[in-house]
């Protein structure tokens, strides 16, 4: 499934008027960590057609992430039925990046 950007416009619809399982990516293009999870992000997208992969660009949408208090980055949160029910920050490797989506 191909990753969505987020934006102010369809963050509400994408991410909060979804019952799907949404795994959205904070990140920025300076950010070296963010770097580094990338790949692991856009495997996760073509690999899990059950899941909805989502960035949103820190630098482009601070109102989002000011929303959900996002004060570093990279953070990964994941929704379920429009709720946040896991989150984390900085980089991690891929299963652990997983295991926030088994929650």
């Amino acid at each position: 499934m191909a990753i969505i950007t987020i934006t102010k416009e369809n963050f509400v619809d994408e991410v909060l008027n979804t019952e799907e399982t949404v795994l959205l990516d904070f990140w920025a293009d300076w950010c070296g960590p963010c770097k580094v999870i990338s790949p692991f992000i856009d495997e996760i997208a073509e690999e899990m057609n059950n899941i909805k992969v989502c960035k949103v660009n820190v630098d482009e949408e601070p109102e989002i992430a000011g929303s959900l208090n996002v004060m570093s980055i990279p953070t990964l949160a994941v929704f379920r039925g429009g709720k946040m029910v896991q989150r984390a920050s900085g980089a991690r490797p891929k299963e652990e990046i997983l295991s926030l989506l088994e929650v």
